[in-house]
């Protein structure tokens, strides 16, 4: 019976290997620890608990550890990351017309005010929010 253990072990891996998260692996090792006990007890209803526990003190002791390490660095990537920024207003932002361009860190943002306010020209603001592909501002006083 230890064979078919090693071959669940190797289907988990693969399963693990195919997924994005970080759970099949520990049935693999399950797989594998119910293979050494198949080596001493044939029993297989024993071996399948062995398995079925084994799995799940795996994935319990080792899920708080993964999560700290797992989000250690969270950094803001992409567009997420100029939310809170300042920018300054290049093209009037007017709600009537939706137009608007914000520069912030040298790149250039189509913009609407928060509340649909309307902000001049030269006006230093800062990103509220993120909707589509538009940055939403509200001036800095």
């Amino acid at each position: 019976m230890w064979y078919v253990w090693l071959i669940l072990a190797g289907i988990f891996v693969i399963g693990e290997v195919l997924t994005s998260g970080f759970l099949i692996f520990w049935f693999s090792l399950g797989s594998l620890i119910a293979m050494v006990v198949s080596f001493f007890i044939p029993d297989v209803i024993v071996q399948t608990t062995v398995f079925l526990i084994s799995s799940v003190i795996l994935i319990l002791a080792t899920k708080p550890l993964v999560k700290k390490f797992a989000n250690i660095d969270t950094v803001k990537t992409n567009a997420q990351s100029i939310i809170g920024k300042k920018g300054l207003v290049t093209k009037d932002i007017n709600s009537i017309k939706a137009t608007g361009q914000v520069k912030i860190d040298g790149e250039l943002w189509s913009a609407v005010g928060l509340n649909d306010m309307d902000i001049s020209k030269g006006t230093e603001v800062k990103v509220i929010e993120i909707k589509g592909v538009k940055v939403i501002v509200t001036p800095i006083k």
